[in-house]
C-alpha cells in the first residue's frame, strides 16, 4: 500500500463520519451508489444519468466534479447541466445551490430516508472552430460514436475522498452500437444495457467509455494485455493497416522495455476517428481517450501528425497516473490543483511521446528530427518568455487551458509547458549521455522513478525534491540548479541547447518537411510564420496568429483579419506560395487586401526572402545523439 499523502489525514475524519452515517442508515442502504447513464440520444448531444445515492436523514451537500484529472483545471461543464432533480421514494426533494461554490447543492434528507434519487441531463454544444468552451461541455458525440466521461454525469457527497466512494455504473447506447472501456463488465448485460462492477469514484472518473456504430478491436499483446478499441464515423475509416498494427504492438514492447514494469491490470486505447469532435487526448491509468480526424488511418500526412498521440497518453500511465506531482494528487474533484510540476507531467510525456513513436516505428528517424525542428521553431517564435517564465506558465495552467489561439506568439500558452519543457528534457537527456560517456540516459531515470515494482493501479505522489533525488541517482549533478535556472529565467529565444548538444542546430529550408506538411494538413492551415509571419486558417481565410517583429507584424496585421486578395488577385494558398517564391531574388512588396471589423484595407509587406520552413542541420563533427535516443530498446522490434 502506498504511503498516505497529507490530504488523507485531513480527510480521514469526514470519511470515518461518512462510514458511520452509512452504517446508521441501516441494511436498506446499498453498499455502493449507482449511476445509470442513458446515451441513446448521444447523436443529438443529450446524455442523461440516474443516480441512486445512500443517505441518512439530515443536511446533505452534494457536489458536481469541478477539477478534472488530466485537464488540470476547473472545467467541469456545470453550465451545460440540465438538473439536478432530486427525489426520495418518487417525491421531489427541494435543493439550493451554494451561493459561493456553484458546483455544490444543499438538501435536507427527511426522516426514514436511506436512498436519494438524482436525475442529471448533460447537453453537449456543437463544435465551433476557435471558440473557447469555458464551462460549457464541448461536443463528444456524432451520429456514429460517443465518448462518455462519467465525471460529467455524477454527483457525490462534499468533503469526502473519491477513493472511499463506490459506484456501480451501467449504460444504454443506441441500438446496434458497441461499447469499450477499462471498466470490467458485471455478469451478463442486457441487449440494450451494459453494467459494470462497482469501483471507487476515482476509478470510475478515470475510466471513460467509447461507444459507436462502426468499431474495431485490435489486440496489441503485452503482459498485462493491451488492446486498441477504435470507433469511427465511417466503417472505411477503421482500415488500420497491418504495418500500423505492428508499430502499435511495438509501442507496447518499447514502453515495457523503457519502464521494466506496468501499473495496470490491463490497458485499453480508446481511439475516436471523427471530424465532428475536437482533436484531443486525455490520459487515464488503465486507458486513454484519444480523438483524431476521421482520415487519420487513411491519410499519410494526418497519420504522421497524429503519430505521437497514443504514445504520449500511454506514457502518462506511468508519468502522471502512477507517479503524480503532489499538487495534482488531490483527494477529490473539488480541491484545486497546483500545476507547478506540469513541466514534468506534460513536458516529459511530450518528449517521450515522440521518442516512443520513433522507437516503435510510428515515426521514422527523419520524422523525429523534423518534429523536433517544428517544435523548436514554434517555441523560438514565441516571445512570451521575455516577460513570463516557464514556471509561471505551469502555475497558470488553469488559465492557459482556457486561452484561445490568437496572439499565441506574444503569449505563453499551454503549448509552452508541453513543447518547451520537452526541449529541456532533451537537454537533460543529452547531458546525462555525455557526462556518463553513453553509459546512462534519461531512460534510466524513467525506469527507476516510474517503473518497478509493478502491480495494480496505485497513486504515488512526489515533489520537486524527490525528482531531483531521482535524477541524482542516475547521474550526480546540480540538477536543482539546472531546473531552477531554466524554469525561472527570462530570455528571448527558445532553449535550443539540447538540440546542439545532440549534434544538431535549428535551420530553415525552402520546402516544408513531411512532418510540417502533416500538421498543416491536419490543422487546415497555411503556416507562413517563419517567412511573412502569420498563420492562416485555410477554411475561412482568417489569420490566427502574427509573429512579433515579422513583416506581418510590422505592417499591423492582427489575428481575426480575413485575407481577401494577394497582389490584386483572390487569395489562395497557391497564390501565397507563388508570392513568396517570386520574392526569392531580392526585396519586394507583397500586397495583401484585408477585411477586419467590416473595413477593407491594403497592406504592403516588404519581404526579401523566399519560403522558409524549419529543419535540423547536422553540426559537423558532432556525434548524433538523436539517433541513439531514438534507437529501439525492445529486442523484438529491432
Amino acid at each position: 500500500m502506498p504511503q498516505r499523502p497529507v490530504w488523507w489525514r485531513m480527510m480521514a475524519a469526514p470519511i470515518l463520519a461518512l462510514s458511520a452515517l452509512a452504517a446508521a442508515a441501516g441494511a436498506a442502504a446499498p453498499d455502493a451508489a449507482s449511476i445509470e447513464v442513458d446515451a441513446r440520444e448521444a447523436p443529438r448531444g443529450i446524455f442523461r444519468s440516474h443516480l441512486r445515492l445512500p443517505v441518512r436523514p439530515g443536511p446533505l451537500t452534494l457536489v458536481y466534479p469541478k477539477w478534472i484529472p488530466g485537464r488540470h483545471s476547473p472545467d467541469g461543464p456545470i453550465t451545460s447541466l440540465a438538473g439536478p432533480r432530486f427525489s426520495i421514494g418518487g417525491k421531489p426533494l427541494a435543493w439550493r445551490r451554494d451561493d459561493v461554490d456553484m458546483y455544490a447543492f444543499h438538501l435536507v434528507v427527511p426522516d426514514g430516508a436511506t436512498v436519494l434519487d438524482a436525475e442529471l441531463e448533460l447537453l453537449r454544444t456543437p463544435r465551433i472552430e476557435g471558440e473557447v468552451q469555458g464551462l460549457e461541455a464541448p461536443r463528444t458525440s456524432s451520429e456514429a460514436l460517443a465518448i462518455i466521461e462519467w465525471n460529467n454525469l455524477v454527483l457525490y457527497p462534499a468533503d469526502t475522498a473519491s477513493d472511499e466512494l463506490r459506484y456501480a455504473a451501467s449504460i444504454r447506447v443506441p441500438a446496434g452500437w458497441h461499447v469499450a472501456t477499462a471498466l470490467h463488465p458485471a455478469g451478463t448485460s442486457a441487449a440494450d444495457s451494459t453494467s459494470f462492477e462497482p469501483v471507487s469514484l476515482t476509478t470510475l472518473v478515470d475510466s471513460p467509455l467509447l461507444a459507436g456504430r462502426h468499431v474495431r478491436h485490435v489486440d496489441l499483446g503485452g503482459e498485462p494485455a493491451v488492446t486498441l478499441e477504435l470507433a469511427a464515423d465511417s466503417a472505411k475509416a477503421l482500415a488500420i493497416s497491418p504495418q500500423s498494427v505492428t508499430h502499435y504492438r511495438a509501442l507496447v514492447r518499447e514502453a515495457h522495455a523503457l519502464f521494466g514494469a506496468s501499473h495496470y491490470r490491463r490497458y485499453t486505447f480508446l481511439w475516436s476517428l471523427t471530424d465532428q469532435i475536437m482533436e484531443d487526448g486525455l490520459e487515464h491509468h488503465e486507458s486513454s481517450d484519444n480523438r483524431s480526424p476521421l482520415r487519420t488511418l487513411l491519410d499519410e500526412d494526418i497519420g504522421r501528425a497524429e503519430a505521437n498521440l497514443l504514445p504520449h497518453e500511454y506514457f502518462h500511465s506511468w508519468n502522471g497516473k502512477y507517479r503524480r506531482p503532489a499538487g495534482l494528487a488531490t483527494p477529490n474533484f473539488q480541491v484545486p490543483m497546483r500545476g507547478e510540476l506540469l513541466w514534468v507531467y506534460e513536458g516529459l510525456s511530450e518528449y517521450y511521446g515522440d521518442v516512443l513513436a520513433t522507437r516503435s516505428g510510428l515515426l521514422s528517424l527523419q520524422d523525429f528530427r523534423d518534429e523536433l525542428a517544428r517544435l523548436a521553431a514554434a517555441m523560438d517564435s514565441h516571445r512570451g518568455r521575455e516577460w513570463r517564465s516557464l514556471q509561471d506558465a505551469t502555475i497558470a495552467a488553469p488559465l492557459l487551458y482556457a486561452q484561445g489561439h490568437d496572439w499565441a506568439a506574444r503569449l505563453r500558452r499551454q503549448d509552452d509547458f508541453y513543447q518547451e519543457s520537452a526541449l529541456l528534457w532533451l537537454e537533460a537527456d543529452a547531458l546525462i549521455r555525455k557526462q556518463s560517456a553513453g553509459k546512462r540516459s534519461l531512460d534510466d531515470y524513467c525506469s527507476a522513478f516510474y517503473g518497478a515494482p509493478g502491480g495494480p493501479p496505485e497513486l504515488h505522489s512526489y515533489d520537486f525534491d524527490a525528482l531531483i533525488a531521482a535524477l541524482n541517482a542516475v547521474l550526480p549533478y546540480d540538477w536543482r540548479g539546472f531546473w531552477l535556472e531554466r524554469l525561472n529565467r527570462l530570455r528571448q529565444g527558445a532553449p535550443l541547447e539540447g538540440l546542439i548538444a545532440s549534434g544538431w542546430r535549428l535551420g530553415y529550408a525552402t520546402a516544408p518537411t513531411a512532418m510540417f506538411r502533416g500538421h498543416a494538413t491536419e490543422d487546415h492551415e497555411t503556416n507562413l510564420q517563419y517567412s511573412l509571419g502569420f498563420v492562416l486558417d485555410e477554411d475561412k481565410g482568417i489569420l490566427s496568429d502574427v509573429v512579433p517583429g515579422s513583416p506581418a507584424d510590422i505592417v499591423g496585421l492582427a489575428p481575426g483579419s480575413k485575407l481577401i486578395a494577394v497582389d490584386g488577385r483572390k487569395w489562395s494558398k497557391e497564390l501565397l506560395h507563388d508570392a513568396l517564391t517570386g520574392s526569392g531574388q531580392g526585396a519586394r512588396t507583397i500586397e495583401l487586401l484585408i477585411e477586419k471589423d467590416d473595413l477593407y484595407r491594403t497592406l504592403s509587406l516588404s519581404y526579401a526572402g523566399g519560403e522558409r520552413y524549419p529543419v535540423l542541420e547536422a553540426i559537423a563533427g558532432a556525434p548524433d545523439l538523436l539517433a541513439a535516443i531514438a534507437r529501439p530498446r525492445a529486442a523484438a522490434s529491432r
